[in-house]
């Protein structure tokens, strides 16, 4: 289904990024195409499918962005078995690197196609008012989403001395000066990011049931508790976790259910996931395969890693030697399906409890509701649970809980934490110190080239 909703909107921006004027008129005039032709609400809802499919892609959440968090961090290492990231993992790229650059046109592809959803919200549509809405809703969503994990990659608020505007580009509609666009500020696209999820939660219904595998209300408000927790905007982050909690909609996962949660659909802690099947998946181009391929398993797992948790710690089943090579330590559990077809959960509830957690205790290091929080989770999983909570306590619990599924890098940034050399050997970025220019990804050459008003990231 969803490669029938991609040949849809496949003709809307294909091989986007920016180009010069001459390159741009077919590709405006397909926009144009694919805008007159949304007549109804199933118009719409196939736009919003082709996005969806966009996120898929391996070059973002189906594995490439993933994956960088894990790589630049003490979890993970690129052993080189197929040459798959390791530029990322040495965190030396030039602005000619196939990965900054397939990453960057990916996610503005996602946003291209969210921004013509959007622009359909006062067109007069055949339908549903509340369907129209709801898509809609998603479409502004996802935008916030795509720009938050563009700035993550490519923003220089954690680089010292970086370049200024300080942010990527927070793109609404691709014409005019839109066309080859300037940098904003991290300031400017944080604010953007929070009023488009304001304006999501708005149009979505509240306390919708059915699939995780699109966007909703509770997934909006979710992740802006993790937008304001990047940015250490801990009262927005309380009230949007508050706001989630508040639905009683999602659950931490047992401990017994926490293995199989990684193989059931719409678990009771996904809040927004991927969906994939046997017929419908990126193939060996996916987490498995990278994971664990007998002809790929590029990504390893380091020691330090599998010693930080507890033998009793049902997390401990995550990591083991590879059955087909023993030498390495590897990610048994997550993304395990050997046909390709496991969803890939992007927002859990356990995120968001750990969010209010960290949120709590930086509003009041004296609130005991934040260890109450922070000991949810050591609960539902078999492990110690912590007398008290500090901030290391917390980056350590959501290193355990959130391994393989790409936030430690981000968590130690967004901290001002070096990247910890617990592996000289295996670890071929060195670890760089914390405000290393190596903390952003190069602004792609494509890029540059095209968009006079594009500035290149320090370093680069």
């Amino acid at each position: 289904m969803k490669k029938l909703l991609f040949i849809f909107t496949a003709l809307v921006f294909v091989g986007f990024q920016a180009c010069s004027e001459k390159d741009l008129e077919p590709t405006l005039e397909q926009e144009k195409d694919v805008e007159t032709g949304i007549k109804t609400a199933e118009d719409l809802q196939g736009l919003l499918g082709g996005a969806m499919n966009r996120i898929t892609s391996e070059f973002y959440y189906g594995r490439d962005f993933i994956i960088y968090g894990e790589v630049r961090s003490d979890n993970c290492y690129a052993n080189g078995k197929s040459g798959r990231f390791i530029t990322p993992a040495v965190m030396v790229m030039t602005d000619a690197d196939a990965y900054p650059r397939d990453t960057w046109t990916q996610i503005y592809r996602v946003i291209a196609s969210a921004n013509i959803v959007i622009a359909k919200e006062n067109a007069g549509l055949v339908g549903d008012a509340a369907v129209i809405a709801d898509i809609v809703g998603q479409a502004y969503a996802l935008r916030a989403m795509a720009h938050f994990d563009l700035l993550r990659l490519f923003g220089q608020m954690y680089v010292t001395g970086g370049t200024q505007p300080d942010g990527i580009p927070y793109v609404k509609e691709y014409k005019g000066d839109n066309l080859i666009p300037v940098r904003n500020t991290s300031v400017e696209v944080q604010q953007a990011i929070y009023a488009d999820l304001d304006k999501a939660a708005s149009l979505m219904p509240a306390n919708a049931g059915g699939t995780s595998s699109y966007m909703t209300r509770n997934g909006a408000l979710a992740l802006k508790s993790r937008v304001a927790v990047y940015f250490k905007d801990w009262a927005v982050a309380k009230t949007s976790c508050e706001a989630v909690m508040g639905t009683n909609m999602h659950s931490i996962v047992s401990s017994a259910n926490f293995i199989n949660s990684w193989l059931t659909k719409d678990s009771p802690n996904a809040i927004f996931q991927l969906a994939y099947s046997s017929t419908d998946n990126v193939g060996i181009n996916g987490l498995q395969y990278i994971y664990r391929g007998t002809s790929y398993g590029d990504i390893r797992v380091l020691a330090d890693l599998d010693n930080a948790i507890e033998a009793t710690d049902v997390r401990q089943g995550l990591i083991g030697a590879d059955p087909t090579n023993p030498t390495f330590l590897t990610n048994l559990v997550k993304f395990p399906s050997t046909d390709y077809s496991d969803d890939i959960v992007l927002i859990r509830y356990e995120e968001v409890v750990l969010n209010y957690a960290e949120a709590l205790f930086e509003l009041n290091n004296a609130d005991a509701n934040a260890l109450t929080e922070l000991n949810k989770i050591t609960a539902a999983r078999g492990a110690t649970a912590y007398t008290s909570v500090s901030k290391d306590n917390i980056l350590l619990e959501r290193r355990r809980e959130f391994c393989f599924e790409g936030f430690r890098f981000y968590d130690l940034a967004r901290t001002g934490r070096p990247i910890p050399l617990v592996d000289a050997f295996n670890q071929s970025h060195g670890g760089p110190t914390a405000g290393d220019y190596k903390f952003a990804f190069p602004i792609p050459k494509s890029e540059l080239t095209s968009n006079s008003n594009m500035k290149q990231n320090k370093g680069y």
